[in-house]
């Protein structure tokens, strides 16, 4: 199995100037490849990016001698970036032919912004003279031409290094390393099921009637974001004041997002106690369409919940199940299976008209939700008048 861990970094100066250029020669290489790659395209032929590392090799000595500065990792990682890029959007734009994907979802490989997602690669790959180019020892990691390079934190993972990726977020650099363990999950002895509902003011509504407060971080920097960015725009292009207000408001975003992502890894760790976890099939995209509420429901990262939750459930022998999107969670009584057909999305409390019972609108759905595993999809509770007898399909995570 491979998995990785981020650890921030605390590079010399000597060492971020590296870094930097290192950076400079996977952006050159890549918008490099892409110009190559369309202009080849145009003129009728096939490129494929072992075509053009192989070009891009034979041109180094000659046009781009300093490449040889940096490893040789990061121009020709940057390239087959590239390639798994134009692979994605063949196989979207395929999807999209037939129907499975809208077009708005189908992007084309676009040129890099010096400044934006800034990163580069360095492996250690099938090289029998540098077996170890990337490898660690305590609070410190050993990358090639650079050396040792001081950590915040210990790897976390034993096992043999892949890789390790470079990256800058505002004014920190970070390196993710790809590690190969031995994992063996343990066998899980127990049943438990828990219903997960999700929303904006609690973040996560179980089954067992608890909650989860959503951070909000974005609503209570919002008016600091406001003027740091007014602050920005108002300094003088490539001017010193301009870099460092800048800084400031990367530093705030890398904090906002930092927040939301630790409440979700504490959240998703927690649900992978339960052997069977029900989640609701968002459709997210449809949600972010509204103007009231697209913000908010961005700042609290739906997709990245169930992303974490689906590769942490496999981990832990634990089984996702979601509901189709067309499961009426919160109209149905939990009590009685009566649907409420009146439920409007502003009434957070209802009482069901058949058996009298008072329901909180999020802990009723992750009630149903929790049934609608312990049931099959035919008989599920509501099942029947629901929606499109397909969308009822369980899930099992991957």
């Amino acid at each position: 199995m491979r998995l990785a861990h981020r650890v921030r970094l605390d590079p010399t100066p000597a060492q971020q100037e590296y870094f930097r250029r290192a950076c400079g020669v996977a952006r050159f290489a890549y918008n490099w490849a892409l110009a190559e790659w369309q202009r080849q395209y145009a003129a009728g032929a096939k490129p494929s990016e072992a075509a053009l590392r192989k070009q891009l090799n034979a041109l180094k000595d000659t046009r781009f001698p300093w490449m040889r500065e940096v490893t040789k990792n990061a121009p020709q990682q940057a390239v087959k970036n590239l390639g798994r890029a134009y692979a994605n959007f063949f196989e979207d734009l395929a999807k999209q032919r037939r129907g499975e994907l809208p077009w708005k979802r189908v992007r084309v490989p676009t040129f890099k912004k010096k400044g934006r997602h800034d990163s580069f690669r360095a492996d250690n790959g099938p090289d029998k003279h540098h077996p170890d180019a990337v490898r660690t020892d305590g609070k410190r990691a050993r990358l090639p031409i650079v050396g040792w390079v001081a950590m915040r934190e210990e790897v976390r993972f034993a096992g043999r290094i892949l890789s390790t990726t470079i990256s800058r977020a505002a004014d920190g650099w970070y390196a993710s390393f790809a590690i190969e363990v031995e994992y063996q999950s343990d066998p899980r002895s127990d049943d438990t099921v828990i219903g997960v509902d999700l929303g904006i003011t609690a973040l996560a509504t179980l089954s067992d009637g608890s909650k989860v407060v959503a951070p909000k971080p974005l609503r209570r920097n919002l008016q600091k974001l406001k003027r740091l960015s007014r602050s920005l725009t108002r300094k003088q292009r490539g001017s010193r004041n301009r870099a460092k207000a800048k800084t400031k408001l990367a530093r705030l975003h890398r904090r906002i997002a930092d927040i939301r992502a630790d409440v979700l890894h504490k959240l998703t760790t927690s649900l992978t106690r339960y052997r069977t976890i029900v989640i609701e099939d968002l459709n997210v995209a449809g949600m972010l369409a509204s103007r009231t509420l697209a913000r908010a429901i961005a700042a609290v990262g739906f997709f990245e919940f169930r992303r974490q939750l689906q590769y942490k459930a496999a981990m832990a022998s634990s089984t996702v199940v979601v509901a189709g999107r067309w499961f009426p969670s919160s109209k149905l009584c939990s009590t009685c299976c009566v649907k409420n057909e009146f439920l409007t999305l502003s009434e957070r409390t209802w009482t069901c008209v058949s058996c009298g019972t008072s329901h909180d609108r999020d802990v009723n759905a992750a009630c149903n939700l929790a049934r609608y595993a312990e049931s099959s999809p035919a008989s599920a509770c509501g099942a029947e008048g629901a929606g499109r007898e397909e969308n009822f399909a369980v899930k099992p995570a991957a």
